[in-house]
């Protein structure tokens, strides 16, 4: 049977700031399905600037796919209005996300300019032409299309060996992946091939057990993966 559906609290908030044709959005708390609540305000923002926004997630401490849809869906409405958005700054469990996900190289933009170097000028952030944008997009789902068949089979595997919901499994298999620095496309391989009997290295079991331990204590309400910032950025 379906899980049943519940509304999840929103844990985020947002602080906009006008800067000349731009502005700066600061981002705090926790994104996740929650931060859905936020959309139409984000929407507003980007309505009230010339050109964009950009994003800062340096203060964000949790972030899961559904705090990164909120992102990619205000990123394509800018399109929709021939404007950008841009990720000036992020946490490292954001940046970690967007690397597993792939979806960094959406949000990127070159600056010429610092604030810090004296008469220095700031570019504007230019929109892509419609051929790279299409190109990049094209990449991205080919890349899902590889790696989505694996990660499922994963979660399956977790959820038949812990006895866990698909929700669960999911949580324990990205906390795995954010706190042991791999892949998440490249852990579910291992897992697959634990059923082939190949051996799961010591600190991947490690983390899964611990992953799985912590969603058991919280419950299904308070289901988080791991918070402690990683030790390193996405490079």
């Amino acid at each position: 049977m379906p899980e049943p559906a519940h509304s999840a609290p929103c844990l985020a908030t947002i602080e906009a700031v006008p800067a000349g044709e731009r502005t700066v959005v600061t981002c705090r708390g926790e994104f996740d399905i929650g931060a859905q609540e936020l959309r139409s305000e984000l929407r507003a923002v980007l309505d009230r600037s010339a050109t964009g926004v950009d994003l800062d997630l340096d203060e964000v401490r949790f972030c899961d796919c559904g705090g990164l849809n909120v992102l990619l869906s205000l990123r394509r409405e800018a399109l929709d209005q021939g404007k950008t958005v841009t990720v000036r700054a992020y946490s490292p469990v954001v940046g970690r996300l967007l690397e597993l996900t792939g979806a960094r190289e959406l949000f990127v933009t070159e600056y010429s300019a610092r604030p810090e170097v004296p008469g220095a000028v700031e570019e504007r952030p230019q929109p892509m032409d419609v051929d790279q944008e299409l190109r990049l997009e094209v990449d991205q789902l080919r890349r899902a299309m590889r790696t989505r068949p694996a990660i499922d089979v994963a979660r399956g595997i977790v959820m038949a060996s812990f006895g866990l919901s698909a929700g669960d499994a999911w949580t324990v298999l990205v906390t795995a992946s954010q706190n042991t620095n791999t892949k998440l496309h490249e852990l579910a391989r291992e897992l697959m091939g634990a059923l082939q009997g190949a051996a799961v290295p010591e600190q991947v079991r490690q983390q899964m057990a611990a992953a799985v331990a912590k969603v058991r204590e919280h419950g299904p309400d308070l289901q988080r993966p791991d918070r402690r910032a990683s030790p390193s950025r996405a490079a």
